[in-house]
């Protein structure tokens, strides 16, 4: 299969702009506010309130609808992911219709299997994060059923139990980041069908996109400051 130089360059771009930023955006979050570290807190206050109620439908209704947000992408991912695995019967038809776009990079048979085969790799990737989404968002409604009832600034195993159930919402939701994660990696991975030079820009493209987002967003400072208004309302009350 020839596969040209800056089809491989284009691929290392790729990979190393998807790792570096999850990796990068790991560790930012662990000293800089940002979606996921604020989140978290919220998720804490949450599971401090879960604990103190006798009747917890409104926890399970909107443990219910995050569920089926995922469910949707779950589901979701399946159709794109056949589709993608249907074009492999279409090459054919998919090489003349690449060919019959200017500027484009002339399309070769197994080059063009081949990121065939990396765009279903990344749904594939995509459904298997959000299906362990839904398993763990499943493992917080077992747990928040089996909460005892309260008060976890008196108790300090219902503190400590308040705090796992968090976790454990914290990594449901890490999860379902890196699904959604992967759609965006994924249309930076389609631009590579045209030309590897814009799968290179359309992967730095994503990173910026993401990375401001996920830290420099109005939704970010907004729930920034809710987190700080949280934890001085609890402060007062206790």
């Amino acid at each position: 299969m020839e596969f040209p130089l800056l089809n491989i360059v284009a691929l290392a771009c790729f990979i190393a702009c998807w790792m570096g930023y999850t990796e990068f955006a790991r560790r930012k979050a662990k000293t800089t506010n940002c979606i996921a570290r604020c989140l978290h807190q919220h998720r804490i206050h949450w599971m401090y309130e879960v604990v103190t109620r006798d009747i917890k439908v409104g926890e399970a209704a909107l443990l219910a609808n995050l569920e089926r947000n995922i469910a949707f992408f779950a589901s979701s991912t399946l159709l794109v992911l056949a589709g993608v695995l249907t074009l492999f019967a279409q090459v054919e038809k998919l090489e003349a219709v690449i060919a019959s776009i200017p500027f484009t990079e002339t399309p070769y048979h197994g080059v063009v299997q081949f990121k065939l085969g990396v765009l279903a790799c990344i749904f594939v990737l995509a459904f298997f994060q959000f299906t362990w989404s839904m398993r763990q968002y499943g493992f917080v409604n077992v747990m928040v059923g089996a909460a005892p009832i309260g008060d976890p600034n008196k108790n300090d195993n219902l503190k400590k139990y308040a705090k796992q159930m968090a976790i454990v919402q914290d990594q449901a939701a890490h999860s379902y980041n890196y699904g959604l994660r992967s759609y965006y990696f994924s249309m930076a991975a389609i631009c590579w069908f045209f030309h590897p030079a814009l799968l290179i820009i359309a992967s730095m493209i994503v990173v910026y996109t993401l990375f401001i987002r996920e830290f420099k967003s109005k939704s970010v400072k907004a729930i920034t400051v809710g987190q700080e208004l949280l934890s001085v309302e609890r402060q007062t009350h206790h």
